[in-house]
């Protein structure tokens, strides 16, 4: 109290020392008590200074109330600078603790005496309004203070004070994409009405041509017809050189299922090597599962069959001994290849580079990846920088000729394009290719060019065109859907989806139907139901089949012998199966890319097909959402009367009780 007092005597001076204060105010509290001893001595007379009398009533005041703390005004506030000395005056302390809800209620305060009484260390002053308006004052200036208190304290101390943080809100990023991405070359959706005769692509031996017509194909389709060309373009002036001399680009293509996509490289690819002198494997296809890569190898087969190219699948099908006996052989001390085409699935290739099996990729020239957009979601194999390494080891040993020691590509300089050295072209093939830019730099693709029918991101901006306009909201992904293809979703609660199976195969007759599970213990437990139902001819495909058994199953299905194939997603993909006349989702899929998988598998080719999935009453909204955002055209309701349900209830009880019973028994 005694050193407020002196401060309000004296005033603050923040440039004086505290050594200077401190004399001051004892020689101050000595003049105080002289003067203090004079004035009980004369009592009758009036004291000779009167400036000091309001002053001594509020010695007084305070030591009345010594229980309040004393406080400063907020007129003194004002006029004092913050400092960041760091010794500091009590008034100070009190001042800086003050909880902020009491200064609340002090500008509240109307009269001039409850705030005399809160303080207790200023006298009443006329104009209490007054005050008020300078606390509210302090109150807008609060943020400017507090930030220059900051500056000047990091200033002093050297440390840099955390504080002043302010939310400001999060600018909404719009996607840019790359150009090829943006602005692809267009592949109309449209395939009937858009077929182009084979006589008009240009640069297609007759022998291919012969074999085309052979198999029923008068006509290419609309991707069949973009995509040939740009790949025979690149490999018009031989398999060392591009157009002008460079090195050809990659290619990507984007087209919904049962579009000809498998055709679109096929032909280009045999028809690139038909004019090869010595075997070597020059094309690598590479497919994520077993049955794609059959009927992959099973079209390049028909094609080559005439010409000398040989075609080698590696898949697990055969022994590791024998696929390497297919790949190549020994004749006078020197390895020959016996494959120019080789078809296999990502852990057999690694396998077979791995254990140095004879295959040899120092000559390749395409490399196919298809399912393209599964094939990066499966980099965690390494089984691309496994084939680029085997790619650009420097030539086969001492006696490779210089032009076939390739180095991998790096910056295009007047050194690096001389000598010519054979390029390895990446062409990639999806129904669902995604638009990921950091996706597809795994794949470390060269000036890539793109091939779509998804027209909605045609215009996106792109680096180049980018403008202060509101940004438009946008999906990640657009997807390609078949035109043929009718979508349906059933509004159906868990008991009642194995009923609504039958229903579809017995009372609607839309057989043969693919019908979809999400798990192999769901498709075979619902292959078990209908059995013991009955009058279904039912099979089930799916990872508990061996190879031999899988092919069979797929054998019979397309040769109308099973009415309802029940599977797992092992077959979603890129599998060929003629006649399937509708598709049954009995579990909604969970992302949207297995949802256009699934359906693909029917309305190929351009012709007509159904989709039906069931949907629990939680699953309904996300669901929509999900496939609306993916492009599709539109997905509509279908209603199935209890009533048409009631005459099979009975059986199908029945046939869960058996159902039950038979896995209690097998339990015990």
């Amino acid at each position: 109290i005694v050193f407020d007092f002196v401060h309000r005597y004296l005033g603050d001076d923040e440039d004086e020392s505290v050594s200077n204060r401190e004399s001051r105010s004892k020689l101050l509290l000595a003049k105080l008590q002289q003067k203090a001893k004079e004035k009980e001595r004369h009592r009758e007379h009036l004291p000779r200074d009167q400036s000091h009398q309001p002053v001594v009533k509020k010695k007084r005041k305070t030591e009345k109330g010594n229980n309040d703390e004393p406080r400063i005004s907020k007129k003194k506030k004002l006029e004092v600078t913050p400092t960041v000395s760091v010794t500091f005056d009590i008034s100070d302390a009190v001042s800086h603790e003050e909880p902020a809800k009491e200064k609340k209620k002090k500008i509240k305060k109307d009269t001039k005496q409850e705030i005399n009484d809160q303080s207790g260390l200023y006298t009443p002053v006329a104009g209490g309004d007054k005050q008020v308006n300078m606390a509210e004052e302090e109150e807008e200036t609060k943020h400017n203070r507090t930030k220059q208190d900051t500056e000047r304290i990091s200033a002093q101390t050297g440390f840099t004070v955390l504080g002043g943080f302010e939310n400001k809100p999060v600018q909404k990023v719009q996607r840019i994409l790359p150009q090829w991405l943006a602005k692809p070359d267009v592949i109309n959706r449209d395939i009937k009405s858009n077929l182009v005769p084979i006589s008009e692509i240009q640069g297609i031996s007759a022998q291919l041509v012969k074999k085309l017509e052979n198999n029923g194909i008068q006509h290419f389709f609309p991707v069949q017809a973009e995509v040939i060309p740009a790949i025979l373009e690149s490999a018009h002036q031989g398999l060392l050189i591009g157009r002008g001399g460079y090195r050809p680009r990659d290619i990507c293509v984007s087209a919904p299922t049962g579009s000809g996509k498998t055709l679109a490289f096929v032909i280009p690819v045999l028809q690139a090597l038909m004019k090869r002198v010595v075997c070597e494997v020059r094309a690598l296809a590479v497919l994520p599962t077993k049955e794609l890569a059959q009927q992959v190898c099973k079209v390049f087969t028909t094609y080559a069959e005439g010409t000398t190219l040989k075609v080698v699948m590696l898949a697990g099908q055969k022994s590791f001994a024998a696929e390497q006996a297919s790949l190549s052989e020994m004749r006078g001390g020197m390895r020959r290849s016996l494959a120019d085409i080789v078809v296999t699935t990502p852990g057999r290739l690694v396998d077979h580079i791995n254990k140095n099996s004879g295959l040899c990729l120092d000559q390749l020239r395409f490399l196919i990846i298809d399912e393209a957009d599964r094939m990066i979601d499966s980099m965690h194999h390494f089984w691309l920088s496994q084939v680029t390494k085997s790619v650009y080891r420097s030539g086969s040993g001492p006696e490779a000729v210089s032009i076939f020691k390739r180095t991998e590509p790096a910056f295009v300089t007047a050194a690096s394009l001389s000598p010519p050295q054979m390029p390895l072209q990446k062409l990639l093939f999806s129904a669902t290719l995604t638009q990921n830019p950091e996706k597809l730099q795994q794949l470390g693709l060269y000036q890539p060019r793109l091939f779509s029918s998804v027209h909605s991101h045609a215009n996106s901006p792109t680096c180049s065109q980018l403008s202060t306009s509101e940004p438009t909201s946008q999906t990640e992904d657009r997807y390609n859907f078949p035109e043929g293809l009718t979508e349906y979703y059933v509004h159906c609660t868990l008991t009642k989806k194995p009923l609504l199976v039958l229903h579809f195969v017995l009372r609607m007759k839309l057989s043969p139907i693919l019908c979809f599970t999400n798990s192999r213990e769901a498709a075979h437990r619902l292959f078990l139901l209908v059995q013991l139902f009955g009058g279904v001819q039912a099979a089930e495909f799916s990872s508990r089949l061996s190879p031999s058994e899988r092919k069979r199953t797929l054998k019979d299905f397309e040769q109308g012998k099973i009415q309802l194939l029940i599977s797992t997603d092992a077959a979603a993909r890129g599998i060929d199966i003629n006649g399937v006349k509708c598709v049954l989702n009995y579990d909604a899929p969970q992302y949207v890319r297995t949802y256009i998988h699934r359906i693909g598998r029917t309305a190929r080719a351009g012709k007509s097909g159904l989709a039906f999935t069931f949907l629990l009453a939680v699953q309904e909204k996300n669901f929509l959402k999900m496939v609306a955002e993916a492009g599709s055209p539109g997905i509509r309701k279908h209603i199935v009367q209890p009533k048409n349900l009631r005459s099979m209830e009975a059986g199908y009880e029945q046939a869960l009780l058996e159902l039950a019973t038979g896995e209690k028994v097998k339990l015990w």
